[in-house]
């Protein structure tokens, strides 16, 4: 499908991008804002949410390396849960070809409140590192958790970098390492759903590349913001972009 750019259109795709991104680096849930953005510049559901998989691949590719710059990627658990993040994303995006979505939209907005609800009360949580090594339990469980959060996103999406995040503060990584490790397996998880994507034709790659251009340059402004910041600027953040992918969430299951 063609779609005119005119200058309306692409400071929508950009704008919108560069915003999606910026919050996306940090936190999570910059579909939020580029999923929108798509379909407000006339794109279809279906080549809506593949044009959303390019632009945010280039996007967690840019965040994930500049985490791993500054050594906020812990390579020697991470590297281990990549491969189940691949395997439940590219079966989560084919799920989607033959499931509706709709029955899963109020499990994600149970899970994102108690999410929320569970940083907000845990004040101090994420300031400071407890983690110290990996058991057999919590790698088990980690390990579940990837695959489980890959299929989500490949079939579903968003809040993916909220669950991501909060399954690594639960381990005991201060706040802006949990991002980074969640950044390297949401990227997996999109690369992997963006092949699909590709192979099912559902890409619009003049858009996407256009919002993946702006999404970079996001990228690169929100991570290095939660770097110099760390959890003081993190935390607020990810409880702020949870209320509202929440309200998000809610708003689309009562109006369709």
């Amino acid at each position: 499908m063609g779609i005119e750019l005119t200058w309306e259109i692409i400071i929508i795709i950009v704008v919108g991008g560069f915003l999606a991104a910026f919050v996306d680096a940090v936190v999570g849930g910059g579909g939020l804002i580029a999923l929108p953005a798509l379909l407000a510049a006339g794109l279809p559901p279906h080549l809506a949410l593949g044009t959303n998989k390019l632009a945010g691949t280039m996007s967690s590719l840019t965040s994930t390396l500049t985490f791993l710059r500054s050594g906020k990627i812990d390579l020697k658990m991470t590297m281990k849960l990549v491969p189940l993040t691949a395997i439940g994303a590219v079966a989560g995006t084919l799920l989607l070809q033959f499931v509706p979505t709709d029955w899963l939209r109020p499990l994600v907005i149970v899970l994102l409140i108690v999410v929320t609800i569970y940083t907000l009360f845990r004040r101090d949580w994420g300031d400071v590192a407890t983690f110290r090594t990996l058991t057999k339990r919590s790698w088990i469980a980690l390990a579940l958790t990837a695959l489980l959060l890959g299929s989500y996103d490949g079939f579903f999406g968003p809040g993916t970098g909220s669950f991501l995040i909060f399954a690594f503060l639960i381990l005991g990584l201060d706040f802006v390492k949990a991002a980074g490790n969640a950044k390297l397996l949401n990227f997996t998880s999109n690369i992997s759903s963006l092949l699909v994507f590709i192979c099912l034709s559902s890409v619009s790659y003049g858009i996407g590349l256009l919002m993946g251009a702006a999404m970079v340059l996001g990228s690169l402004v929100g991570s290095q913001v939660a770097i110099r910041q760390g959890a003081r600027y993190v935390r607020p953040l990810f409880i702020g972009v949870s209320t509202l992918l929440i309200a998000r969430q809610v708003w689309v299951m009562f109006t369709g």
